[in-house]
């Protein structure tokens, strides 16, 4: 019988490109800009780079590959593409799917601070206590041992509402009109934006110090074993890979496309962006150090305390410091957009492939129902602290643990050499035992990073939260995804006989 799987009326990207702006485009985001710099100078600095560069190539590349085939060889997004490779698999997507859903809700409310900060850089909003501005008069963040608070926050609720209808406007245009075009339009106007600003950056006094703090190689930190699971979960983290993003890209992927080309140019053109945003950051926060008469490890931060802390002091005391502002938190604008569009999209067209429902339908059936929860959530006082828990939770207890044992049930079922096969029918770069091998390792690295840090988060808790609110938001979360991921599993396929079995 025929090997075809039906594929009727499933929409494409127009061509290699505008695919690979659209990958390129959810890879690139908020870990690139506030995470890789802090990242890499926290682990040995210049040294860093050798650890980094191996996982991308053992690692990275690798399962990049594996995503493309899954999604390109059986046409759906992950629940269905994860049942046609076998019937007992569709489980994996779902949980990939709903991986998705929690960072959908609350990436959204990252990216609309971001964008309110945009705006704040021009007049300076949070004066001179950045850190007071952000916490109390912009987040106004209770003391989560009092207790939940679900109190709404305006300045939070416009910005949050704002991004989610500009999403699911891009959304509901479809795969071509909506995710490529606006991907072709964000990405070269991130890419120039954030030049403009690292150039600027390395113009600033002090600019040396930074970079000097950040590329100065430690090289007997690669002796340190967490130095290099530190390498590897930069990489997973930031390649969208293994939470169905990749797999669902690469399903509206034209039948003869280039899956290994696609992706070196993908995962390279993600780390060439990490590289440049270390030297424009550190060169910022050298500026920085030499401006307070600081060391640059004593103003160093990543995450939140980059974006939100020390870019609004950098901002205050820089030339033309509005335009700085305006540059670094627009590119996070545009970075954060089009990573998050890549997120919903894997839950619409999940939902499209189970339902049979329409472009628009499936977008607004998932889309609202997504913003109002949250706004709920992170639209209020408690908002940070919850995204803070649920972001790490959903990180190594979601896409860690899916992306592990998803691996284990495809290398255990001998369909490795199956999706290389399928790799190799159309790509420019072939791939064999090495990948095979590749991915083996890997899935070993995945097991390490999980289960380490399952026992620290068992053994220490998290960040100091209490116990009730990280087993209800962080551990509670995590196992209903496996729940609900096994309750959608057994709800029934519209037109099952023609979409989803495949014919053997």
């Amino acid at each position: 019988m025929s090997n075809n799987v039906k594929t009727t009326n499933r929409e494409t990207f127009s061509g290699r490109r505008a695919f690979i702006l659209a990958a390129i485009g959810s890879a690139v985001g908020l870990g690139n800009i506030w995470r890789f710099p802090y990242t890499a100078y926290e682990n040995g600095g210049g040294a860093f780079i050798v650890p980094y560069i191996i996982a991308l190539l053992t690692a990275g590349i690798p399962l990049l590959f594996l995503d493309y085939a899954i999604g390109h060889r059986h046409r759906g997004a992950a629940p269905l593409a994860f049942r046609r490779l076998h019937k007992n698999f569709e489980i994996f997507g779902w949980w990939q799917v709903l991986v998705n859903v929690i960072i959908g809700i609350y990436y959204a409310v990252v990216l609309g601070w971001a964008a309110s900060y945009t705006y704040f850089s021009i007049n300076g909003a949070w004066g001179d206590k950045p850190i007071d501005f952000f916490v109390g008069e912009f987040l106004k963040m209770g003391d989560i041992a009092q207790g939940v608070s679900f109190e709404f926050v305006g300045m939070v609720v416009g910005p949050l509402i704002a991004v989610w209808l500009v999403a699911l406007g891009v959304l509901a245009l479809g795969v071509q009109k909506g995710i490529a075009k606006s991907s072709s339009i964000l990405m070269p106007l991130l890419v120039v934006m954030f030049v403009i600003l690292v150039i600027s950056a390395l113009l600033l006094p002090g600019a040396s110090k930074g970079l000097d703090a950040l590329f100065t190689p430690n090289w007997e930190k690669l002796s340190d074993p967490s130095v290099w699971i530190a390498a590897y979960g930069q990489i997973f983290f930031s390649l969208s890979i293994c939470f169905g993003i990749m797999i669902t890209y690469a399903s509206y992927l034209k039948k003869d496309s280039d899956l290994t080309g696609s992706g070196l140019v993908v995962g390279f053109a993600n780390s060439s962006f990490e590289l440049l945003a270390g030297i424009g950051v550190f060169a910022a926060l050298g500026f920085m150090a030499a401006a307070s008469g600081q060391q640059v490890h004593e103003v160093a931060k990543g995450g939140i305390g980059l974006a939100f802390f020390a870019f609004p002091t950098i901002i205050n005391n820089a030339p033309f410091g509005p335009l700085l502002g305006v540059l670094f938190f627009g590119s996070l604008t545009f970075a954060a957009l089009t990573s998050f569009i890549s997120v919903i999209e894997v839950i619409i067209a999940s939902v499209q492939d189970k339902l049979r429902l329409g472009r628009v339908t499936s977008t607004f059936v998932v889309g609202i129902p997504m913003m109002i929860l949250s706004v709920s959530l992170f639209g209020t006082t408690t908002g940070l602290p919850m995204l803070d828990v649920m972001d790490k939770f959903v990180n190594y207890f979601g896409i860690v643990a899916v992306a592990f044992c998803s691996l284990v049930i495809i290398v255990s079922n001998e369909k490795l050499g199956l999706l290389g096969n399928h790799i190799n029918k159309t790509s420019s770069f072939k791939v064999g035992f090495v990948w095979r091998l590749c991915i083996v390792i890997t899935t070993g690295i995945l097991a390490f990073m999980l289960f380490s840090e399952g026992a620290k988060v068992f053994r220490e808790g998290y960040e100091g939260y209490p116990n009730w609110f990280v087993n209800t938001f962080g551990w509670g979360m995590a196992i209903s995804l496996v729940v609900v991921a096994f309750l959608l599993t057994h709800l029934p396929w519209k037109n099952e006989e023609k979409f989803v079995e495949e014919a053997e």
